[in-house]
């Protein structure tokens, strides 16, 4: 006799037409979070349609609660440890402790894990991803008893899960429009691989821009690399070896302009008086650079803390936030001398 699929508060949720924080609020009988009684009934009546049995829930006692985050492989030098560590931050500001699992993307391993979680008294399950991507969440829809939160992933199919992201999109707009600002139009785009999200995104952004600007896009300007200090060394010498080589150069990260920088100085290109040049992440490493690089700040750290404050605090409401960085303009991208970057008076 094949054994009943388990309904869970997901499968309430998206019923309910709320977030999984809501659920898990009414079906606890919380009331340290406002909820109106009119979205409470609305869970309780979800919840019965279902045919959910309430689990038995130990009563929270303070400083005992924990928010546990699940990463698909732990980044090394790479600003998504900014989210970590704000996560960490604000979970301790609300008198909870935040454990980083890395499951490396095995399923089995993050079931067993949360199986482990289910055992204890915790608060929230963050599913995180050091790269920006798409994720399933449905070989964990039936393990997982209590408030998800996705950070830098996101299910497609899944619009009520929380979901926080950055906005690459948009942060190639920044970039791309203050080159242009620079009066600048050829501007040439670097590209790391074309099935990320990440990549594909900022191309979007760089092409949106210029074609909001009215200039045509060519493709011989943006060349796709494997975001390594090598391929990139490569791509700046090809578009530099054009007819009518780029006025400025948009790399994909900040790594990558390395790459970049190596390739222009070996052939006698000067930064910013011949070529201007900005970059992406806003690593460390844009501070080093001579000149220092102009880079668009991912809002990793901001992120990392909304997640947190949304499991604690709870919501009535789906999210999916895509979050705006901000623009660091350096010498890079500015130009003190008359050249092709320089606008005539």
């Amino acid at each position: 006799m094949q054994k009943k699929n388990k309904i869970t508060m997901s499968d309430i949720a998206r019923e309910a037409g709320v977030s999984q924080a809501t659920v898990s609020l009414v079906l606890n009988n919380s009331r340290s979070i406002r909820l109106s009684e009119a979205t409470r009934e609305r869970v309780f009546q979800a919840a019965r349609l279902l045919g959910y049995q309430k689990l038995t829930v130990a009563h929270r006692q303070e400083g005992q609660e924990e928010i546990a985050l699940l990463v698909s492989g732990m980044p090394g030098y790479d600003p998504f440890v900014d989210a970590l560590s704000e996560a960490s931050s604000t979970a301790w500001q609300h008198d909870m402790l935040l454990t980083v699992y890395d499951y490396g993307d095995d399923v089995e391993l993050a079931r067993h894990i949360l199986q482990q979680l289910a055992q204890r008294h915790c608060a929230g399950i963050i599913f995180a991803s050091p790269v920006t991507r798409v994720f399933d969440f449905s070989p964990f829809r039936h393990a997982v008893q209590m408030p998800v939160v996705l950070l830098n992933q996101y299910d497609p199919t899944r619009p009520l899960l929380p979901t926080f992201l950055p906005d690459d999109k948009a942060n190639a707009c920044q970039v791309t429009q203050h080159l242009l600002d620079q009066g600048v139009t050829r501007i040439a785009h670097i590209m790391g691989d074309e099935w990320m999200d990440a990549s594909r995104l900022r191309l979007e952004g760089y092409q949106q821009t210029l074609g909001a600007a009215g200039i045509p896009l060519e493709e011989q300007l943006v060349r796709q690399t494997d975001w390594s200090l090598n391929a990139t060394y490569h791509a700046t010498q090809a578009l530099m070896q054009l007819p009518q080589p780029p006025e400025a150069i948009f790399c994909a990260s900040d790594w990558m302009t390395l790459g970049c920088y190596q390739a222009l100085a070996a052939m006698g290109v000067k930064i910013p008086d011949d070529i201007l040049v900005c970059g992406y992440d806003d690593q460390r490493i844009s501070h080093q650079l001579t000149p220092q690089l102009t880079s668009v700040q991912l809002a990793y750290n901001e992120l990392g803390k909304m997640a947190v404050e949304y499991l604690c605090q709870g919501d009535d409401n789906a999210t999916h936030c895509r979050l705006v960085g901000k623009l660091q303009v350096r010498g890079s991208s500015l130009r003190t001398g008359k050249g092709p970057g320089r606008k005539e008076s």
